[in-house]
């Protein structure tokens, strides 16, 4: 293939194929400007000189999880050196400083525990609702949604809709890391397989409960795995229009045990970090946005990422012990006046939004 072709042709309204990703995710040297110039330019035309951010903070439930996936630092049995359970005072005690820092969105940060059932999850939903009323909650993942409707015999559409009855106010597009059944089996098996992900994500979507999506890169997937990850969430937006944006979650590695085992050598590199950037960006052309998580990549990597593609800051989030656990030391807050900094430097403007991107003045 012509690099230089594809990318005219696709900035000309080419829907890339998997094939086409693949080879846009082999890039390297130079040639890495011209691929990160065209997904510039397919962001600017979408979002103008704008760069977003919510005002959000994580609340940790439990690092108590079913899943203890290879990939994350986080997870604990219930009997392990650090493992917590936070009960209400706990939780409400997040939310109080929550409201007290004026966030627009409550983001649950929590491992899938092995007792949880739905009334757990409507539980901590109603004890965030009776400190903080008016705030968003964006939480539970396809495969939590998945655990507790198979723990209480109910349908995942029934659970679903409780969830919304109970307050939820958008799913999150966790759980997905890479969609791929092969890879799934090494990094994350005790999770949903990629076709009951999917099955969930669009009975949300149909009940108008909109979700993010989300591409956890840089493990054992190689870049056929990438592309054909894409494809299937570019396919759901097609047809339902429901995710909010695409989340990039850049593979920490240092203290997973994907890692410790020797299944992996490391992360992604930086190139790879910015050229994933801006190959979602040109291959989910039915997307708005595209999120990169500084915490993460760090804040000088998540500068760069905006001239990759990228467009939304994530949030000020305040907490983040799943990277942090994972081996990440990027910090656990980022400041909106710092987030205006760096995008003052490059040119664009930051804009405060809600989780669905309706501007807050």
């Amino acid at each position: 293939m012509n690099l230089k072709t594809l990318l005219s042709d696709t900035l000309a309204g080419h829907r890339l194929t998997v094939d086409e990703a693949v080879f846009l995710f082999s890039v390297t040297g130079p040639d890495v400007y011209d691929l990160f110039r065209a997904a510039d330019e397919v962001c600017r035309r979408k979002n103008g000189n704008r760069v977003t951010f919510v005002r959000n903070q994580n609340i940790h439930i439990t690092n108590i999880c079913k899943n203890l996936c290879g990939f994350c630092g986080f997870g604990r049995t219930k009997n392990s050196p650090g493992a917590y359970l936070f009960g209400e005072e706990e939780v409400k005690e997040q939310v109080r400083a929550a409201q007290e820092r004026k966030v627009t969105e409550i983001c649950f940060l929590s491992g899938v525990h092995p007792d949880f059932t739905l009334e757990t999850y409507l539980q901590f939903m109603q004890w965030v609702h009776e400190v903080y009323p008016s705030v968003h909650i964006h939480a539970f993942s396809p495969d939590e949604v998945d655990f507790v409707a198979r723990k209480g015999k109910m349908s995942t559409t029934e659970v679903i809709q409780r969830l919304m009855d109970g307050g939820l106010g958008t799913l999150q597009g966790t759980a997905a890391e890479i969609l791929v059944d092969d890879v799934r089996k090494t990094i994350c098996p005790a999770k949903v397989k990629t076709d009951v992900w999917e099955r969930i994500v669009r009975e949300a979507h149909g009940r108008g409960l909109r979700s993010t999506a989300t591409i956890m890169y840089g493990s054992t997937e190689n870049t056929r795995d990438r592309a054909e990850h894409l494809e299937r969430i570019r396919r759901i937006q097609d047809d339902t229009g429901g995710f909010t944006e695409m989340v990039l979650l850049s593979y920490i590695h240092q203290k997973t045990p994907l890692f410790e085992k020797g299944l992996v050598k490391a992360g992604p590199t930086g190139r790879d970090d910015l050229v994933t950037t801006a190959v979602c960006r040109l291959f989910l052309d039915n997307f708005d946005h595209i999120q990169v998580s500084w915490p993460k990549l760090g804040v000088k990597m998540t500068q760069m990422a905006l001239l990759a593609g990228a467009d939304d800051l994530a949030g000020t989030m305040y907490l983040d012990d799943v990277t942090g656990e994972a081996g990440g030391g990027t910090g656990e807050y980022l400041d909106p006046k710092e987030m205006e900094y760096i995008c003052s430097d490059l040119g664009r403007v930051l804009a405060e939004r809600t989780t669905l991107y309706a501007p807050v003045s």
